[in-house]
């Protein structure tokens, strides 16, 4: 594993936090507003220009080009200033974009980061099968078990009833079998139609009401979500899973094993990772933005693997626009 030029003593998280408050404010202005385009654009704008003047020396692993098809923060692209340390990143300018277009809650903007080369690329296949559960249930769960299997096994950790668990699901139709079978088990469900970040996050804290996370959804935000439940000690199992057989053939042309089972440590192989995420919209986790009068309020959590530290920072920001950029 790369460590050589990688000595972050200091907790990045802490700079990060800035590039996703900024984000989250920009994007918060687009609110309900029904354009999940300019909710991007407008919370990319910001996240490139906190990150330009932000002390690393990074390249975009997991980025928007692949599954947005986003002008900017593609996969590859060099952000920060160029100075130490050298990361990888991956970013989610808003995990969200239809929730903050239509004025629902649960957005937020998300950024992570490791040391240089440590990050999975899925290149093309945009989509993975996943599970992912919080500290207490971590090593018990199996992505190729039954769910009846692995709804046991968390009631078992958790001791509770298998009906008073609680699954969060991504609500798309190839997750129709999912909500099947978690019916048929009885447990809960909780449906989210967006903020597949939030969901695996939320099935590792403590306090959301959440014990597990079922379900297809996006390949980057599977790579983001270990970042942050690396710090928590969580676990999240995937699988790649191609949507046709063109994404079959381009996994075998670059050497991906559809059948192989990606580990928290498969997907980010660092003991260092970093992770912010700021509230666009209200969630379950996070506040959305509030602007009030001269001051603008932020609700962030912060997360770092190797102390195991999670922070939670309210702020309060004096927020000028002037041509288009965020003035401290």
């Amino acid at each position: 594993m790369p460590v050589a030029s990688y000595l972050p003593d200091k907790n990045l998280a802490l700079d990060l936090v800035r590039v996703t408050e900024a984000a989250a404010i920009s994007a918060a202005r687009e609110q309900g507003r029904g354009d999940k385009e300019a909710v991007d654009q407008a919370a990319v704008d910001a996240m490139r220009l906190v990150l330009s003047r932000t002390d690393l020396d990074g390249i975009v692993v997991i980025g928007e080009g692949e599954k947005d098809e986003a002008p900017m923060l593609y996969n590859g692209e060099r952000v920060g200033n160029g100075q130490p340390p050298q990361v990888d990143v991956a970013v989610d300018p808003v995990d969200g974009t239809t929730l903050t277009a239509e004025g629902r809650g649960g957005a937020l903007a998300v950024i992570a980061l490791a040391e240089r080369g440590s990050m999975y690329a899925p290149g093309s296949l945009v989509y993975m099968d996943k599970i992912a559960v919080g500290e207490d249930t971590a090593g018990t769960i199996d992505i190729d078990a039954p769910v009846a299997y692995n709804l046991a096994a968390v009631a078992k950790a958790k001791d509770k009833a298998v009906e008073d668990v609680t699954v969060v699901i991504l609500d798309r139709p190839r997750n129709a079998d999912y909500i099947r079978q978690v019916r048929e088990q009885g447990s809960r469900i909780s449906l989210i139609s967006d903020g597949d970040i939030q969901g695996g996050i939320t099935a590792a804290a403590h306090g959301t009401g959440i014990d597990i996370l079922l379900g297809i959804g996006g390949s980057p935000e599977a790579v983001t979500t270990a970042c942050a439940l690396a710090a928590l000690r969580g676990e999240i199992q995937c699988k790649l899973w191609p949507r046709n057989q063109e994404e079959q053939q381009y996994a075998a042309d670059h050497g991906h094993d559809l059948d192989r089972v990606l580990t928290t440590r498969d997907l980010v192989d660092s003991d260092d990772t970093f992770f912010a995420a700021t509230g666009v919209t209200r969630g379950s986790m996070l506040r959305g933005v509030r602007f009030g009068g001269i001051h603008t309020t932020t609700h962030s959590v912060i997360m770092r693997s190797r102390s195991g530290t999670v922070r939670f920072i309210e702020a309060d920001h004096r927020v000028e626009w002037v041509e288009g950029e965020i003035k401290p």
